[in-house]
């Protein structure tokens, strides 16, 4: 068994932070105490200077390919990028209850000049200085089998095979593609009642989520509570085929979620022709809206409604990218992790930790179904982690209106 426990912090880290003593004085030091952590993986992002606006005061921040310095500034003309927030947003970024992501998400990111993708550069050289975690380099990430041979990483399991087997791989990945976890006939059953359900969502009851087609048609494509909608998921939430996921780590998982939340699963359909809205949800991390050092790694379980592949709007994950620190909403050119393709057939299950990098590709040809449950960690804070309403919100309201900025290729 592994543990996947990365939970670094609890409610009671969470600190008021005034933007001034921040980065006139304990942004510096961070730099000087951890620029043997950050500056490796720094110089592979070609960094470019950036103003960060707070309630009208400026200051840059720059590296050189050696130091980082942090200085105000009178305007931010200089500086390639320009993000302009307030205090509080600034706050929740130090204590990592949101990020450039999540504001952006929740229609409430201004950036006001430069590209998206140099702002989540900087935030993770931030998160590195902050919390004392090496930015990820070329090589850092290496695959090992349990016998310390090469790992391969295009590889299925079935429920039967050696547990620790199972669990080993999911540790070094940070995914999973089990086989035949389900009978086609129990997939059936959950697709009619997927039929059933929908005429019980509508736009705007904060319940689903809603993509136009290039036909002009709202297509219903997330139908959250599910579990309450069809009595075949309900039951396969106590399946011992489902609970062993659970078991694979040390850390006591378990199908739950942060205060009284009952959106336990989610039934999702993936039409053709989406050109509004969020249906196939580009690279991304699970935590990538915040909260990662005080929720991760929980792990998201794709329960295969019918099968998928390239043409109908297949999974990919990025291997290894749980075990490092690197941007959370893209993927560089220079990357050097596997991207890998899990296609399956309908009653597969997939796994993937709350750190892996991973998206939905659009489907071409057919349509997919698939259902999706997590299994988080106990609670270290007695109840909500910090932010929790705030990212509640986020998840579950902005999305249907608000699309991610073009990954960089």
């Amino acid at each position: 068994m592994i543990s996947v426990d990365q939970r670094t912090r609890t409610a009671a880290d969470e600190q008021s932070v005034d933007p001034s003593e921040f980065f006139d004085q304990t942004l510096p030091a961070r730099f000087d105490a951890n620029t043997a952590l950050a500056a490796p993986g720094a110089r592979e992002l070609d960094l470019r200077p950036i103003a960060v606006e707070v309630d009208g005061t400026i200051w840059q921040l720059a590296f050189d390919g050696q130091h980082f310095t942090v200085g105000r500034a009178h305007d931010a003309a200089s500086a390639r990028t320009h993000w302009r927030l307030d205090a509080e947003s600034l706050s929740d970024l130090v204590n990592d209850t949101c990020t450039p992501v999540g504001l952006m998400t929740g229609g409430d990111l201004d950036l006001v000049r430069g590209p998206f993708q140099a702002l989540l550069d900087w935030t993770v050289v931030l998160r590195s200085v902050i919390d004392g975690r090496p930015l990820h380099t070329t090589g850092s990430v290496e695959f090992h089998d349990r016998d310390g041979s090469p790992l391969g990483l295009h590889r299925a399991f079935r429920i039967g095979d050696d547990p620790d087997d199972i669990a080993h791989f999911l540790g070094e990945a940070g995914f999973l593609h089990l086989e035949g976890v389900f009978d086609p006939e129990e997939m059936a059953e959950i697709s009619a009642d997927m039929d059933r359900a929908a005429a019980d969502y509508s736009p705007g009851d904060n319940r689903s989520w809603w993509a136009e087609t290039d036909d002009g048609t709202n297509r219903l494509v997330r139908m959250q509570y599910f579990q309450d909608r069809s009595p075949a998921t309900a039951a396969m939430l106590t399946d011992d085929r489902l609970q062993s996921i659970a078991r694979l780590t040390t850390d006591g998982h378990r199908n739950a979620k942060p205060g009284p939340n009952r959106n336990l699963v989610e039934a999702l359909v993936k039409p053709l022709g989406v050109v509004k809205g969020i249906s196939d949800v580009p690279w991304h991390k699970d935590c990538s809206l915040g909260s990662h050092s005080y929720r991760c790694c929980s792990l998201t379980v794709g329960i295969s409604v019918t099968g998928a592949d390239a043409a109908s709007g297949q999974l990919r994950v990025v291997a290894g990218s749980h075990r490092t620190l690197i941007q959370a909403g893209f993927v560089r050119d220079n990357l050097d992790l596997p991207q890998i393709d899990l296609p399956t057939s309908t009653g597969d299950v997939t796994v993937h930790l709350s750190c892996t990098l991973h998206m939905s590709q659009p489907p071409v040809q057919r349509e997919r179904r698939v259902l999706y449950t997590d299994f988080s960690m106990p609670s270290r804070d007695g109840g909500r982690a910090p932010g929790e309403t705030k990212l509640a919100r986020i998840r579950e309201g902005a999305p249907t209106t608000v699309s991610q900025p073009a990954a960089r290729r």
